[in-house]
Formats: structure tokens, sequence, C-alpha cells
């Protein structure tokens, strides 16, 4: 029994494969059109650390947020060809494709309305709420963005404070309703505080992650991630699977 123990001990040891993820399907990346990158000095940075991880592919999200930054696809894919023109010139190997984290307020919603949406992989849709103020009419939104045909995503579940007290099971309510959830891989290192930690680690025990990303905005984010990688739920992502890899 000790022998057994011991076999199973070490493989409960051993770090999150994170290569094995091989898409990173949320981060900031494209220089100064958001609070990510400031510099594609610092985006190349990220990328070359990217690659060290393990990853194939980066589908960056800069924020559509109309009163803060009032990114168009236009803006977004412009920036995407500068910075996959310096990934060309410098012969990094990975492939990045660029959408957005779109904000759910009334731009959104006028956005929607014209299908004038930016989604990646299979008509996919990353979306974000307000930290703090639990919106309106969400199953409403969910409801209206599959019959349009996209498949909505949502940013970082683990960081919305009204959910903190029902744990996973409003997670578990919208993807029933054919909402899928993203969570930040950093929540389990603690770098946005106990409580959204303590959340995180509550959708890896009940399986409720659909999809996990970096939401790397400064390349900080990926030195904490890789030194966090030997963390108890770190270890439990091994044994689970994820969409991050249809997104080839």
């Amino acid at each position: 029994m000790n022998v057994f123990k011991s076999i199973f001990g070490q493989k409960n040891k051993a770090p999150f494969d994170i290569s094995a993820l091989k898409v990173d399907m949320h981060s900031h990346l494209i220089p100064r059109i958001d609070d990510g990158s400031q510099s594609m000095d610092h985006t190349i940075g990220m990328l070359l650390r990217f690659v060290e991880l393990g990853y194939e592919k980066v589908i960056t999200t800069p924020h559509i947020l109309y009163d803060y930054y009032k990114n168009t696809p236009e803006i977004i894919l412009s920036g995407l060809e500068e910075v996959r023109a310096e990934v060309k010139r410098l012969n990094i190997p990975i492939e990045i494709e660029a959408a957005a984290e779109y904000y759910y307020d009334d731009h959104f919603l006028e956005l929607l309305a014209k299908d004038e949406i930016l989604t990646f992989g299979k008509n996919n849709v990353l979306i974000e709420f307000s930290f703090g103020a639990k919106p309106n009419n969400i199953d409403q939104l969910i409801f209206d963005l599959k019959s349009k045909g996209y498949q909505p995503i949502l940013a970082h579940y683990e960081r919305y404070l009204f959910y903190l007290k029902d744990g996973v099971e409003p997670a578990k309510r919208f993807r029933e309703k054919g909402l899928h959830i993203q969570m930040n891989l950093n929540s389990l290192t603690g770098h946005y505080g106990k409580e959204i930690k303590r959340q995180a680690e509550l959708m890896v025990d009940h399986e409720v992650i659909d999809y996990l990303g970096t939401d790397c905005h400064r390349i900080e984010h990926l030195d904490i991630l890789q030194s966090n990688l030997t963390r108890k739920h770190f270890r439990k992502l091994n044994d689970m699977s994820f969409r991050n890899t249809d997104l080839l």
C-alpha cells in the first residue's frame, strides 16, 4: 500500500502541462489600444514567453468597452497585421489571431443587432460583465447570441464579485443554457485576491470550465503563471479536458 501511495503521490505532484492547451484565447497583446501591451517590444516579449510555455497559437482579445476603449474591427485587425509582420520578421514560431473581449453594455447590443462582431473559432464571442454590478437580462443575452449563431463565452467567471456567494451554481446554469465558461489561470495563484482564488478552485473542483485563458496584459502575468504550475489546483487541471485545442 505504501508503494501504491508513493507511485500515485508522485503522479499527483506533476506540474500542470500548460503546453497541452496549445491555444490561449484571452489576452491583450496589440500595442497601445487598451490596457494591455504598450509597445511592440512588450508584445514580442510576451509572445516569446508563450512559445516557451508551449503554446502554438494565441488569439488576442482587446477590450471593446465604449466608454474607455473605442476599438473597432478595423483598429484591431490593423494592429494584428502589424504584430503578425513583426512575428514573421523575427521568425517566431507561433500563430496569432485576434477577436475582442466585449463588455456587455448598450454599445455591445448595438453591435450585436448589426452583426458587427469579431469572432474566433466556430463563431465564438468573448464577453465580460462589470466586476461589481450584476447585469440584467443575462438569459436573454445568451438566447440572442445563440439565436444569431454565435457561441458566447463568459470571460473570467471567477472574478465577478456578485457570484462569489453562490459559488459555481450560476456557472452550472449558464452552461446548461449554452454559455461557455472561461477561467483565468492566474486566478489560481491568488493574483486577484483570496476570494477569487477560492472561486477558481471551486470551478476546478466542480469541473465547470470550458476554456482556460491567461488574460495576459504584460509579461509579469506569464512569469506568475509559470512559477505556480505545481500548485495543487493547477495539478488537478492535468486530469481535465478543455476546449482550447478546438481552436487550432
